[in-house]
Order: C-alpha cells, then structure tokens, then sequence
C-alpha cells in the first residue's frame, strides 16, 4: 500500500518531469514540441448510467529527438457531467482532486518516427501513467500525424479504476464502470 506521502511525491515528480525535461532539452538546442491545445475526455459505461466528462487544461511536451513525451491535466478541470453532484463525487470521493491535483503520462515512444516527414504513425507509448496518486507503467496504443511543425496525438485506452486505488461503493457499482474509456487527442506545435 502506498502511503499519502508516497503519492503526493508521485505526483509531485509527475509535474516536476515537465519543467526538467523541458529546461534541459532547451540547452541542448533540442526541437521541443509543447502542446497547443488538447482535449482529455473519459467515459464510464455502467449498467443503469454513462458518465462522461473531459477537460481541455492540459500541458505537455514531445521531444523528437529524444521520443520522449509528457502530458498532464487537471483533475478538477473536468466538465460535462450529468450533474453538479455527480462532479462533486468525482472531485471529492474518487478523484480526490484537493489531495492529487494532476493526472499525467510520461515516458517515451517505442517505434522509430521520422520526424522530418509528414505523415501518419500507429505506434506505442510505454510510461508512467499516475492517476489518484498511483504511478503504472502502461503501454498505450497511440496514432502520430506529423504535418510540417504540427504534431497530432490521438489515443484512446482503458483504465482498471482499482488499478490506481479508486474504490467504487457497493451501492453505485451499478453507475459506475470499474474499467473507464479514455481518449485523448491533442495538437503539438513546435516551439
């Protein structure tokens, strides 16, 4: 079991990854790639109610050169819920939002990319994905388009949500699916 200490740590390192690989790409000259605008949205399937909800306040970064990545978001940024309270709940009882501010995935791309040439690439991200404070390394399935000095990411996968300590009550288990669906696109400019 990880301690409170350990997971605010977690996500403290998840946060601090971004201003590093940032500030020490940019003394090597390196092509950096931030993140223009993005969109993170997650669904949860359940027996008697979908839930649905996403954000658009992420950060990230791509550097080529190295096939690295690191993207974060807010967790209490997300909207569209079915309710204020169904929001609430997910801040509150499961997300714990006071407690672990961001969610984030770091780490690098698996295949070759040519990145000097536009076009289009399935390839795999294998990182660090910390949800709730709960660190997993993940391999996720991800789509690259490469346009001139754009880079679009799309991608969309699944998450366990005992995976990352987030314990559903008997009593919603029917509202709320223990695997939730994740898509994330978003667009990378480069700087």
């Amino acid at each position: 079991m990880v301690s409170r200490v350990q997971r605010l740590f977690l996500q403290y390192v998840s946060v601090l990854f971004l201003v590093l690989i940032s500030s020490q790409l940019l003394g090597q000259n390196a092509a950096l790639y931030p993140l223009k605008s993005g969109k993170i949205s997650f669904f949860s399937y359940a027996n008697l109610e979908v839930i649905k909800a996403s954000s658009v306040h992420l950060k990230g970064l791509i550097n080529p050169e190295q096939n690295t990545f690191a993207v974060t978001v807010e967790n209490n940024s997300f909207i569209g819920f079915n309710s204020d309270l169904q929001r609430e709940h997910f801040n509150e009882r499961y997300i714990e939002s006071a407690k672990y501010e961001f969610c984030s995935y770091s780490g690098k791309i698996i295949e070759k990319i040519d990145w000097s040439k536009d076009g289009k690439y399935t390839v795999r991200a294998k990182g660090k994905l910390i949800i709730h404070g709960v660190s997993q390394e993940r391999v996720i399935k991800i789509t690259i388009q490469i346009r001139g000095n754009e880079i679009n990411v799309l991608s969309v996968f699944n998450v366990v949500l005992s995976d990352h300590e987030i314990n559903i009550p008997a009593i919603v288990n029917q509202k709320i699916s223990e695997e939730i669906m994740v898509e994330f696109s978003s667009l990378f400019a480069k700087k």
